[in-house]
């Protein structure tokens, strides 16, 4: 059995790198994956898998040729908020894949948002296509339900990541990481309201800053900001395997963060989290999970009011308890036993 990986892959974002990553943990052991990727001669080394250039049309036609199936995933490939094209590329594929016969699999899905009628029609069409689908939060699983699809909801698989311990980290504890990513609702005024909410925190929690650039070639810019402004302990760490990303949370006590995987992460591995949401599956899992945080649309116009929050999550809050880690990551095992189910 030969399989075809898409997804965001080989683009730098860890996010996407630890679903791959977790992808492939997965995978049954007879399975032969080939990984479409923007970087494919990085992706081979980092994972010593077969690749193929995702920008080679002529290389992704042949490669469908000789594969079995194509597994599509995860994540939010399918929405047109940041792209109207983005969806337009990974349904291409998709269709070209069930046009071949090949079996298609949409796995670890989270759909839209799709705000223009032409992706929801194309969206509708390719997972009605496919001969199974995991999704990973209840407003995707209830998209498909409207569209008379059968899907599997089950909890993003990155919380079932295999960790790697990273190594032990100079900055003295307690620690707290931080996670930001550009986006239009981030503002220059917001950004430099937690900045200085950030600065008040470490002097009333005496904790070092650990800044993770989860896509370091948006979000480095941002780091650098941040650690301009901070009078504190503070370090920038960027790490590639997404394997040790998961494992640095094992030093860490908190976790601020806008991005998605990094409050998974963070989570799975028992930290206190606090969520700046500007996408509604960071606000999904708000609600899953009972994290706290904020829209950025709506974050206090007062540093002084983040930075109390913020205190009060790092002196009174309360992480996952091990029972709810353990549930979460053995319910995310349902993605495994899909991919099981159909390929073997």
């Amino acid at each position: 059995m030969r399989a075809v990986l898409c997804g965001y892959y080989g683009k730098g974002n860890s996010g996407d790198e630890a679903l791959l990553a977790t992808l492939l943990q997965m995978l049954p052991k007879s399975v032969t994956p080939i990984v479409l990727s923007d970087k494919p001669e990085e992706t081979k080394q980092q994972y010593g898998v077969e690749v193929c250039d995702r920008n080679n049309s002529l290389a992704i036609l042949s490669t469908f040729k000789d594969a079995n199936a194509f597994l599509f995933g995860g994540g939010s490939l399918i929405q047109d908020s940041t792209s109207a094209l983005s969806p337009v590329y990974y349904a291409g594929l998709m269709g070209i894949a069930q046009q071949m016969g090949l079996t298609t699999i949409a796995w670890s899905q989270g759909i839209g948002p799709l705000q223009r009628p032409f992706t929801r029609w194309m969206a509708r069409q390719i997972f009605s296509g496919c001969s199974e689908v995991s999704v990973r939060d209840g407003g995707s699983a209830q998209q498909l339900k409207d569209w008379n699809v059968d899907c599997l909801l089950a909890p993003d698989p990155v919380w079932a990541l295999d960790a790697i311990p990273y190594e032990p980290l100079e900055l003295p504890g307690p620690r707290i990481a931080v996670s930001l990513r550009p986006y239009p609702s981030l503002t220059p005024e917001r950004l430099a309201r937690i900045g200085d909410a950030l600065v008040r925190l470490q002097e009333s929690s005496g904790a070092s800053i650990l800044l993770l650039p989860f896509h370091p070639a948006l979000d480095r810019a941002i780091a650098q900001q941040l650690k301009a402004q901070l009078t504190g302990p503070c370090q920038i760490i960027e790490i590639e395997d997404p394997r040790y990303l998961k494992g640095i949370f094992q030093q860490v006590d908190m976790t601020i963060s806008m991005r998605l995987h990094g409050l998974i992460m963070a989570a799975a591995e028992g930290n206190r989290c606090y969520a700046l949401s500007y996408d509604p599956k960071v606000n999904r899992l708000m609600d899953e999970t009972d994290i706290p945080g904020w829209d950025l649309e709506t974050l206090p116009e007062s540093s002084e009011e983040i930075a109390q929050a913020w205190q009060v999550q790092f002196e009174q809050g309360k992480a996952l308890s091990k029972q709810q880690i353990q549930s979460l990551r053995d319910r995310a095992l349902m993605h495994r036993e899909l991919l099981h189910q159909s390929l073997l």
